[in-house]
């Protein structure tokens, strides 16, 4: 397994890239066609990318960082054949190593589904253990998500 920074994707690596979004998070997270998927990435300013890629050259996890209301913001995503066993980490390590500040928004409850009908296991627990704060007062909560920030400072 390596990561590896990449800015521009393939057709074959933009599917990777939704199946894995669309396998690993909140159902209703999820986006109908590629196409979709396309214009939701188009909206996101200032984008760093970093895959994680196995040996036979296939995504299996996705982190990035982008700008948003003036401050870096990262998602991280991660097949769940590859989780608890350290690859989260390494990808979260690539993003501390270009930035100073991170913030993210993580669901902080397990009443979600993924897409085949696992319950989505909150990932809090992994962001306190490398070094993040959880700011319990500032939340987002909507139809979509319910979530709690967090933020990381080297």
């Amino acid at each position: 397994m390596k990561v590896v920074q990449k800015d521009v994707f393939s057709k074959e690596e933009k599917e990777q890239l939704w199946q894995l979004r669309n396998n690993e998070y909140p159902i209703q997270f999820g986006h109908e066609t590629l196409e979709e998927f396309e214009l939701y990435c188009n909206t996101i300013t200032q984008q760093k990318n970093y895959v994680l890629i196995d040996d036979k050259n296939e995504i299996q996890g996705w982190a990035y960082t982008f700008f948003r209301d003036n401050e870096i913001w990262f998602a991280i995503m991660l097949n769940y054949q590859f989780q608890g066993k350290g690859y989260g980490r390494i990808l979260l390590e690539e993003l501390k190593k270009y930035n100073a500040d991170l913030n993210g928004w993580v669901i902080d409850h397990e009443n979600d589904v993924k897409r085949n009908q696992q319950k989505y296991i909150s990932p809090v627990q992994f962001y306190i253990l490398n070094d993040f704060s959880v700011l319990e007062n500032t939340r987002i909560e909507n139809e979509k998500i319910s979530a709690v920030k967090i933020n990381w400072k080297k």
